[in-house]
Parts: C-alpha cells; structure tokens; sequence
C-alpha cells in the first residue's frame, strides 16, 4: 500500500453539516477495498483565486489514505463524477 493525500473542494452550497457525510460517501467504497484512511481534515471555506464553475468560494477538504493505486483511481474517478465536487486533486507526499 501506497501514501496518498487527496486534496477535494466542494460546491459553497454544501451545507458545513454536511460535508462529512458526503466525504465518507465517497470514501465507502475505498475502505472496502482495503483501503486505510488515517487523517481527513476539513479546512474550511475559501475564496478562489479566480472562479472554478462559475463558484467564487469553495470548502476544502484534505484526505490522508493508504491504499493501492488501483482503488484510489476509482475515488479519483468517482469524485469527478460528482457535481457537489468542483475539484480534487491526488497525489503521493513521499514521492514530492
């Protein structure tokens, strides 16, 4: 198993109640196929640089995961199919 982080930004329509709930929906499936999440981390609303569809604002959430690279291509691919999700990124902190 691999380290990865993965970095998401949710739609500012998100209720904050809401967030974790949605986060876990996505990493369900993950956890299911062996995957070990150590450390989510919700940093809040920011303000973008310049607007990501058409949003000015965006809650960002940092996810810390053990997994193969197989399944976190999946997470990858689900979280680009949901709407709420304006943008995620994935990558290996031990490979920086």
């Amino acid at each position: 198993m691999r380290s990865y982080e993965v970095m998401i930004i949710l739609d500012p329509e998100v209720d904050d109640r809401n967030v974790a709930a949605l986060v876990d929906n996505h990493l369900k499936p993950a956890v299911k196929a062996g995957a070990q999440v150590t450390n989510i981390d919700v940093l809040g609303r920011r303000r973008f640089a310049y607007d990501i569809k058409k949003r000015s604002e965006g809650t960002y959430i940092v996810v810390n995961i053990d997994a193969e690279p197989d399944v976190v291509k999946e997470l990858g691919r689900r979280l680009s199919i949901d709407d709420l999700v304006l943008r995620s990124k994935t990558f290996r902190p031990d490979a920086a």
